[in-house]
């Protein structure tokens, strides 16, 4: 009895290191980097860092080298040996409504809006661009604008 009671209390000790490191991980990317500057990386299994990266992005999550895919496959994070990185977001339907990437200290984003047809109807840029379209019933643009004053109206 004395030997279950320790392992459970060990497995409680690691589970509250683990989210501790999450805490601490938490939008701090570099990720790989900075996971072995503080000197995480080592000290994890491979199952712990899955757990690790899986709380990090709030779904669970597979690692091929430094990239990073959700479960139905898609790319959600890479990170070169430089310490440069891409992440990306997808909503339910598998439409990319997020990219940021940062080459050094400088970072881009872009978002993206989708309609019930999976048409995109906006998009806008951390550079302040924008654009937005409007579609008829068979998916063709009827109606555009952009943050450069462009106004297309095909209705």
């Amino acid at each position: 009895m004395k030997k279950l009671i320790k392992k459970i209390l060990k497995e409680d000790q690691r589970e509250m290191y683990l989210n501790k490191i999450v805490q601490v991980m938490k939008n701090d990317f570099p990720l790989f980097k900075n996971l072995k500057l503080y000197g995480f990386y080592d000290q994890l299994s491979e199952d712990e860092l899955i757990y690790v990266l899986s709380e990090i992005f709030g779904e669970p999550v597979q690692r091929i080298n430094q990239i990073i895919y959700d479960d139905r496959g898609d790319k959600i994070y890479y990170e070169n040996n430089k310490g440069d990185w891409t992440k990306w977001k997808y909503d339910e339907h598998g439409h990319r409504i997020y990219f940021e990437n940062s080459h050094r200290s400088h970072s881009v984003w872009t978002k993206w809006k989708y309609d019930e047809n999976g048409n995109m109807i906006y998009r806008e840029s951390s550079d302040g661009s924008w654009e937005k379209k409007e579609y008829n019933e068979y998916g063709t643009v009827i109606h555009f604008e952009d943050s450069y004053g462009v106004i297309k109206d095909y209705r």
